[in-house]
């Protein structure tokens, strides 16, 4: 277990959880899955030590395996700028 020590944001202690992260990249969003990061349970902040940083940097530059990969759906919800009550 690594020590992510205390949150910058709002000095709360870090826990280590198993997360999903998303990058953009381009026109389409990556979605990595089993990603160790340490959480702050306060704030919500997410940080990641160097080593899983690596590892997703080597990931999400790995073209052929995100073609490969497969695909999930998500939800488009339009913003309205005035919404009916």
């Amino acid at each position: 277990m690594y020590d992510y020590g205390k949150c910058e944001i709002c000095d709360t202690p870090i826990v280590e959880k198993i997360i999903q992260q998303d990058f953009w990249l381009k026109d389409r969003l990556i979605v990595i899955e089993n990603v160790p990061a340490g959480l702050c349970p306060q704030c919500g902040e997410k940080i990641v030590n160097a080593e899983v940083g690596e590892h997703i940097a080597r990931l999400i530059t790995d073209a052929d395996r995100i073609d490969k990969a497969p695909t999930i759906s998500v939800p488009l919800v339009r913003y309205e700028e005035a919404m009916a009550v």
